[in-house]
């Protein structure tokens, strides 16, 4: 007859023998592994910064003017974006670099700020939606509102970054295939592309060409 539940706590199929040889085998794995992991430690260059599992000081250039702030290992630029630095304009939706809603740009590229640790941005310059809004991608911003470019709003944030990107990009040149192309990456759940494309190439009328 077959096992069909648990036998002495274990999980369902497992029996306690196989769960104890198991740890025996995961203990005894350990044993051998640590002194390798030690003199792998003990080789390093004496200058390797060891960062974590505490959080650890960084400074970062966000929206022209530097910032200091404590980051964990595991904490991404969207965390460090939003919770201490109060910047909500990148918004935590997918989570997984998918959607494009927290798009912001880094040293002048869009990137998904949910794909980036905190500790791989230190000394360098983020420029979030805030930031576009508040300096040369102003027109973009505008432009959005004239062609109604804008639904539920959750998308807007990082589809205004990635626009802005393209503006600054391609200027007066900016064909739609190349909007299409910058903005390929945001997601849109009320279906306003059409209007987004439509505000990039109005921004980019007004644009200066590089």
């Amino acid at each position: 007859m077959g096992r069909t539940g648990h036998e002495g706590g274990g999980p369902p199929g497992l029996s306690r023998r196989e769960l104890l040889r198991g740890a025996g085998l995961a203990a005894a794995a350990g044993a051998t592994l640590l002194p390798a992991a030690r003199a792998l430690a003990a080789d390093a260059p004496a200058d390797l910064r060891v960062q974590g599992p505490d959080a650890v000081e960084l400074t970062l250039t966000v929206n022209g003017a530097p910032r200091t702030v404590a980051a964990a290992p595991r904490d991404t630029l969207l965390d460090v974006l939003r919770l201490p630095l109060d910047l909500t304009g990148a918004k935590k939706v997918c989570d997984r670099g998918t959607c494009g809603a927290c798009t912001v740009l880094l040293d002048g590229k869009p990137v998904y700020a949910c794909s980036v640790l905190a500790l791989d941005v230190a000394g360098r310059s983020v420029t979030t939606a805030e930031g576009v809004v508040g300096g040369a991608g102003r027109a973009v911003a505008d432009a959005f509102v004239a062609k109604d470019a804008m639904q539920c709003g959750f998308c807007t944030p990082g589809m205004l970054v990635a626009c802005a990107a393209a503006v600054a990009e391609h200027g007066p040149s900016l064909t739609l295939e190349q909007a299409r192309a910058a903005t390929a990456g945001n997601l849109c759940r009320c279906g306003t592309y059409p209007h987004v494309l439509e505000a990039a190439l109005a921004a980019a009328k007004t644009a200066k060409g590089r």
